[in-house]
């Protein structure tokens, strides 16, 4: 089977309490699709988690316009950690996430008006696109960025996960990953400069090289629909030592843990990983074909990029649907890049959670 990286699943969100996490993040970005909710003791992570197993809950959750969703998660077996310094741009890791928009001005006023912390006016990246920075109230950065393409409409003034903004010490050596096993293979600008479009985020007073990686292939794969396209931009500030994002801390304390990828063909990335100089650092697959995640199953690796951030793969197996009826989508022995019908992934709809 070819490697076929599908787009973004989620974005882990690490919080104090998931619960306040999950119900601000569904009435403020629509993240209302709660797609499983699991307990459980991180038994594989032992490499990013001080050695130790670490008791966890998660819960995935999406928003029907589209988009990756945000995997919010807490830990349970110990007190969460936040970091003890402000995050800047160029700092190494997931420094901000990317959500979509069909209409910038509405969402802008829209947050505005509910009093959301707005760190910047609408301006234009150096691409032209239109976007705007806000925080969430647990402190992360967020960046609204305009883009047509929403899988249903919905009530909610933005879409899902269209990528991250990732600091890093070495572009060049950080393309490896993104580039090379990620296939971002377009390169939309590579421009060095302290930017106006960034003007009221922390950090945009310094000067920095910035890179912004796109898919020039439609993605495939079951999911595809809805996961839509994404981008991924690498920044390199080059007048201050950046610093880690979890510099004293661990994944899964708050603040954006990993990014994470729906895949087919795990066997096949696991040995291209080998020969690129980034081999797993988490395998399910050792326990087995098929790992048990609860409520969905399937198989999951992680790897650690050259400035630190982890990336998850997940190839799916089973995702609950309307589970108190039985009703899973089983999607192992499907054709990889053969998209499910929308009138099947719109039923995702049922799973909204009303407040």
């Amino acid at each position: 089977m070819a490697i076929q990286i599908n787009g973004i699943q989620q974005l882990g969100v690490g919080v104090e309490n998931l619960q306040e996490g999950f119900k601000w993040f569904r009435q403020n970005f629509g993240m209302d699709i709660l797609v499983f909710d699991e307990k459980a003791t991180a038994e594989l992570m032992l490499p990013h988690t001080g050695g130790q197993t670490r008791e966890r809950h998660a819960i995935l959750t999406m928003n029907m316009q589209g988009g990756g969703g945000f995997e919010v998660w807490q830990h349970t077996g110990k007190s969460p950690v936040k970091p003890n310094f402000q995050l800047q741009l160029g700092d190494l890791g997931i420094a901000v996430g990317k959500l979509k928009t069909n209409n910038i001005k509405k969402a802008f006023d829209h947050f505005q008006k509910n009093g959301l912390k707005i760190l910047s006016k609408i301006t234009k990246d150096p691409a032209g696109t239109p976007h705007f920075f806000l925080t969430d109230v647990f402190g992360n950065i967020w960046e609204m960025v305009q883009n047509p393409n929403i899988f249903k409409a919905t009530n909610a003034l933005n879409g899902g996960v269209a990528g991250a903004i990732i600091g890093t010490n070495n572009i060049d050596e950080s393309l490896k990953v993104y580039r090379d096993i990620l296939n971002y293979d377009q390169i939309i600008y590579d421009e060095t400069n302290i930017f106006t479009d960034w003007q009221g985020v922390p950090g945009s007073d310094k000067n920095c090289r910035r890179v912004l990686l796109r898919h020039s292939q439609q993605r495939k794969g079951a999911f595809s629909p809805l996961l839509g396209c994404s981008e991924i931009e690498l920044v390199q500030v080059l007048d201050r030592e950046p610093v880690d994002i979890f510099k004293g801390r661990m994944w899964g304390d708050p603040g954006f843990i990993h990014l994470c990828y729906d895949i087919n063909g795990m066997d096949e990335l696991r040995e291209k990983v080998k020969t690129t100089g980034y081999p797993f650092t988490v395998d399910s697959a050792k326990q087995g074909d098929t790992f048990d995640m609860g409520e969905a199953a399937g198989s999951f690796s992680y790897i650690q990029a050259p400035e630190g951030t982890l990336i998850e793969f997940v190839e799916t197996h089973k995702v609950p649907l309307l589970k108190k009826f039985g009703i899973y989508l089983k999607l192992k022995n499907r054709k990889p890049d053969k998209p499910l019908p929308n009138w099947m992934l719109q039923l995702f709809s049922l799973k909204r959670v009303k407040d």
